[in-house]
This record gives structure tokens, sequence and C-alpha cells, in this order.
């Protein structure tokens, strides 16, 4: 057949139809069963395919009789080519016609193709107009296509979306980035974005058009113009999606500009990302999807390729940026917004591999699993560069008033907010205790073997708690230093007292008891308690000691000495007033800790100076009182303050 002679089948060609006779006779009978009607239906359509085009056509259909057709086809199609307007436009009938005539092009072509004309038969030249008709068809079936594509899209509505998220009324943690950060916050609510929204389509084009568009994707694909009509799908669709990413807040920028970006900037357009990640894949892309099976849904693998096609751009768009911030500083101001950014992908892996499923969507799958394995890398090295960030945290000057230090805020307000993460902090961080900071100096040993001993009575603490808890150790050791900056012993246990206080506080009062446990709380009050003795023991001791009998006789004999008495009193007012004038400026933020101190002070001051006081009333006289016990109770009300007081002017004398 490589000449395409004509072979000779007469004989052949009169048993079919004899056979094809016989079936049609078979067929018109009432009483036949539906299995044997079945069979005659098979048989028939089987004999149909074995005539032979080539013979049958070149008998029963005269070339004259082609010419006609294609000659009343060609007039429909290019009757179009010199009109501006739609077809589609100018109502379904007219688009029924057309698309029958761009039908009819594709029959008379195959059929003159199968007659294996010869370039020089006088035939061959209406095999050559039907191309050419066929092509005008194609090429405009190709334009409304993409047309009714593009004028039919539908707005996509932010506002219908019923995405939880509080990002706009989150107060942001941006404010606790800093360790001197001194307006901090104690409570640092978590920009949530919602986990357990429901999936759904909506419909990105008019549906009244989608039928439309399925006729002339099957007319052109079956006409081999497959390539043609997904490339206008594809072009159409990435628009739309290009669109779409626009109305999210998604900007286009490149992983330069990312890592250039300052951490204002850099902290919203990670917000943004988080929710244009879920509304993207969760609502747009599967409505993506959902509109090609509409279309292409009977045509195969089809469907897949152009959907791929179509958002493979959006979605590297999306992964560059994510690729970004992966490959920038690990700074941990970040983490939490890394974090979100590893959960919300996680979340989303299942339904990205349901839609770039197969060989077509391979490249996009396989990049969001890398994207999110890197992210994990990110989170770990960050959680580590904050660990170090406390280790390496030197002051030079003492904190003023002895108060809660901004340090302490900050790591104890961060490890509370990092709770919302509990689930992938424990993942990320299983098995990655070697990676503890590298940096800790000599005399941070202690850290470790409080670690071990944590170790060892718990053997099953989670990772995220044991890391945790080896903070915790560090922030303690580093407030350990910054208290020596102090010159007087009692402010530095007073300092002390008020930070381990706080720790211990903000774990008792939050998520952070589930993790480190009521034996670290027991620990860290017994540790404060110790810390308020010994703030106690220094301030008073020496002041305490001069209310005692010891040293006020007179030589040689029991009897008091006025003289002594008197200095004893007046050396006691002076250290009184000193201290008053000193300790108002300290300061002790908790109420609840501020007045448990200040009766403490007042149950050993005031007792001692009322017993010495009221020993020795017969030898002093009302003038050598400068204060009254109850004066001095009321002056004890100022301490811890923070703002300081004199007692000069207020004597009584």
């Amino acid at each position: 057949m490589g000449d395409c002679e004509i072979p000779e089948v007469e004989g052949e060609e009169h048993l079919i139809a004899a056979v094809k006779h016989i079936v049609k006779a078979l067929g018109s009978k009432k009483n036949l069963t539906d299995d044997a009607r079945k069979i005659l239906a098979q048989l028939g359509t089987q004999l149909s395919a074995m005539t032979t085009p080539s013979v049958n056509e070149t008998k029963d259909v005269k070339i004259s009789e082609i010419e006609d057709l294609l000659n009343t086809v060609e007039e429909k199609i290019m009757s179009w080519e010199e009109d501006q307007s739609m077809i589609w436009d100018s109502g379904p009938e007219e688009a029924s016609e057309y698309l029958n005539a761009a039908g009819e092009a594709q029959k008379l072509t195959e059929r003159l193709e199968r007659m294996c004309l010869k370039k020089d038969d006088d035939e061959y030249n209406q095999l050559q107009r039907a191309h050419n008709v066929l092509q005008k068809a194609m090429e405009r079936l190709e334009e409304e296509f993409r047309h009714m594509l593009v004028e039919n899209r539908q707005p996509f509505e932010l506002e219908h979306v019923s995405f939880r998220s509080s990002e706009e009324d989150v107060v942001d943690e941006a404010s606790i980035i800093s360790f001197g950060d001194e307006s901090i916050e104690d409570s640092i609510p978590r920009d949530t974005v919602s986990r357990a929204s429901e999936d759904y389509t909506i419909d990105l084009i008019n549906p009244d058009v989608v039928p439309g568009l399925r006729c002339i994707a099957k007319l052109m694909i079956s006409s081999n113009y497959d390539r043609e009509c997904y490339q206008a799908y594809a072009s159409a669709r990435k628009d739309a999606l290009d669109e779409c990413l626009v109305i999210l807040g998604m900007e286009k920028l490149s992983i330069e500009d990312v890592l250039r970006m300052e951490w204002n900037s850099l902290n919203s357009k990670i917000k943004q990302w988080v929710r244009t990640m879920k509304i993207f894949v969760r609502v747009y892309l599967a409505s993506e999807k959902w509109l090609g099976e509409q279309i292409f849904g009977e045509l195969g693998p089809v469907n897949l390729i152009c959907f791929v096609e179509a958002s493979k751009a959006s979605m590297w768009q999306l992964l560059n940026f994510g690729e970004a911030i992966s490959i920038g500083p690990h700074q941990p101001e970040k983490l939490s917004r890394i974090l979100d950014m590893y959960e919300v992908l996680a979340d989303l892996l299942p339904d990205i591999d349901a839609l770039y499923s197969d060989e077509a969507g391979s490249s996009v799958r396989i990049e969001c699993h890398d994207l999110l394995s890197r992210l994990g890398d990110t989170v770990r090295a960050t959680f580590f560069e904050f660990k170090n960030a406390i280790a390496s945290n030197a002051s030079i000057n003492p904190f003023a008033g002895g108060g809660i230090h901004h340090l302490t805020r900050y790591v104890m307000n961060y490890i509370k907010f990092l709770t919302d993460y509990s689930e992938t902090l424990n993942l990320l961080l299983k098995d990655h205790d070697a990676e503890d900071p590298s940096s800790l100096s000599p005399d941070m040993s202690p850290t470790r073997e409080e670690e071990n001993k944590s170790r060892n009575s718990s053997s099953d603490i989670s990772p995220m708690a044991h890391h945790f808890r080896s903070i915790a150790s560090i922030l303690q050791i580093s407030l350990d230093n910054k208290s020596k900056l102090y010159r007087e012993a009692s402010l530095q246990h007073f300092f002390l007292m008020n930070n381990i206080h706080y720790m211990a506080e903000k774990v008792k009062g939050s998520e952070l008891r589930h993790i480190f446990g009521d034996e670290w709380i027991r620990k860290q009050n017994w540790k404060f308690q110790q810390y308020a003795m010994n703030y106690e023991r220094a301030s008073w001791s020496s002041i305490l000691s001069l209310l005692k009998e010891d040293g006020i006789h007179n030589p040689g004999s029991n009897s008091i000495s006025k003289t002594l008495l008197k200095e004893r009193l007046r050396s006691f007012y002076l250290a009184f007033e000193e201290i008053y004038k000193t300790q108002t400026a300290w300061v002790i933020p908790d109420f609840q800790l501020r007045e448990d101190l200040r009766i403490s002070t007042s149950l050993k001051v005031i007792q001692a100076y009322r017993t010495f006081v009221g020993r020795h009333s017969i030898h002093l006289y009302d003038k050598h009182i400068k204060y009254s016990a109850d004066d001095l109770e009321t002056y004890l009300l100022d301490f811890f303050e923070g703002s300081p007081k004199s007692l000069q002017n207020n004597s009584r004398r």
C-alpha cells in the first residue's frame, strides 16, 4: 500500500453486504432477547469497520459530491474570516452551525486522505482545499476558545472565602524581636490562620460557556490541533492565576528582593504568604482542576497536563518565596513565622500531591516536599540560634531598679508563644540534641548538669520540653552573670529573686506548666525564696544589729549608757533613711511578691524596733524618737515602687 493502490476486494464486499443484510433482518424481530440484540449490534459495528472506506467512498461518493460539500463548508468557515465579532457572542445557533461546519471540514479531510490521492491527481486539489479550510476553522476556534476563557472569568472575591484569620486584629509579636525592647508585652497572641477550613470549589468562569468550551476542545483535539488547544487554555488560565495572586496580595519578588527586605516588611509578607497558600491551594487550584475536568474530562490525561501548565508559574512564585526564607539569616524573630510556613505547607502537601498527581505534576510535588524539608532545617537552625542569642546576650551596665530584665521577659514570652507549635517542634527537634548552642562559655557548664538531671528524672520527656528547660537554664546563668554587675549584694539577690519569680509564674500560669512540670516550678519557687531571704539578710542584718542589746551598757556594769543608746538609735534612723532612699527606687513589678516582701521585712524590722524602743522607753525622751513604729511601717509601704524618695525632710523633730 506504499503507492496507495486500490486493492481488488469486490467478492469480499458482496459477502460483507450479505451478512449485514442478515443482521438487519434479524434485528427487526420483536421477540429477540436483550443479549441477542446486543450481540447483533456488536456484529453490525464490526462489519461496518470491515468495509474498506477507500473503495466504498470512491465508488459511492463521487468527487463532485465531496466538492459540493466542501464548497458549503468553506463558505460557512470563510464567512467569519472577515467578521471581527466573536461567533459565540452571536448566540448558540450560530455557534452550533460553525461547529458543525468545522466538524464537516474535519470529516471531509479524513475522507480525502483515506482515498490515497496522488499529487498529480486532479482530486488532490480538493484535499489541499479541505486542509486549508480545516486550518482556518481551527485557528478561529482557538481564538474563540481563548476569548471565551478570558471574557467569562468570574471575579474572585476574598470576602466569599470563609477562611478564619485574625491576622488583621492580632497584636503583632514583632514588638518582641529585640532583647532590649522595653515595650515587650507579657502576652503575645498568635497570628492565627485557620487549620480547619472547609475545602470547596468555586466557578472560575461562567458555567454557561463550559459546554461550548468542551465542544471546541473536543473538536480541536480530534482534529490533531491538541497542542494549539492546550496552549490557548494554559495561557488564558495562567493569566487568571497570576491575577488571583495579585488579589491575594502576593507580589512577584525575586529571592534577592526577599533577602534584602527589612523585617517589618518581611514579617507582613510571610503572613500574607501563609494565608495565600491556604486559599490558593485549597480553593483556587482545586477550582482550577475542577474547571479543567469539566472541559477536558472526556479526553484522557489532557486535563492534568493543562492544569499543570496553567498553574506551574504561580506555584513557582509561591515556592520561590519560601525558598528565599529558608536560605535567609536565622534570626530568632523569624522563628514563629517560619513555623507558620512549615505548618501550612505540611498541612497542604496531601492536597498538592492530589492536585499534581502522575508524571505531569511531579516537578511541583517534588519541589513542595523539598521546600518543606528545607523549612524544617531552617526552623531547627533558627531555634538553636535563639538559644545562642540568649547565651551570648551580655550587659555592660546593671539593670536599673533590679526589676525583671528585658531578656527574661523576651525569652519567657517567646517560649510561651512557641507552645502553639508543640507538635511541630517535637517533630523537628527530635534526635537533635547535639545541635545545642556550641558557643556556650565554660561557666555555662551547670546548664548541661541540670539537663542531665532532668533527663535522668524523666526519661520520657518530650524533645521540646528538653530544649525549653535547657533555654531556662541558659537564661538563669545569663541572669546570674548580669546580677554580678550590681555592687550591692542585696541588689544582686533582689534582681535574681524578681527574675526567677517571673519565670516560675510565667510557667505556672500558662501551657508551659505541662512542658516544664510541677517539679521544675517547685525548684524555682525554692530558688526565688532563697534569693528573697538573702536579700533581707544583706539589706537588714547590719541595721537590725543596731537594735540588739549588745554594746549599749556602761563599761563594767549592767546599766544602760544613755549616750550609747541615743547613738545607736540615731545610727538606726540614718541607716533606715539611707535604705529608704535606695530601695524605694528598686522595683518589684509583681504585686503579690511586692506585698509579701514588704510584710516579711516589716515583721522583722518593726518588731525589732518596737521591742528596742519599748524596752528602753524610760531612758529615752520623746525628742529622741524620730519615727514611731507606725511611721516606719508606713514608710516600708513605699519600698519597691521604682520611685526614689527621701526621709530627710520627714523628721518629727
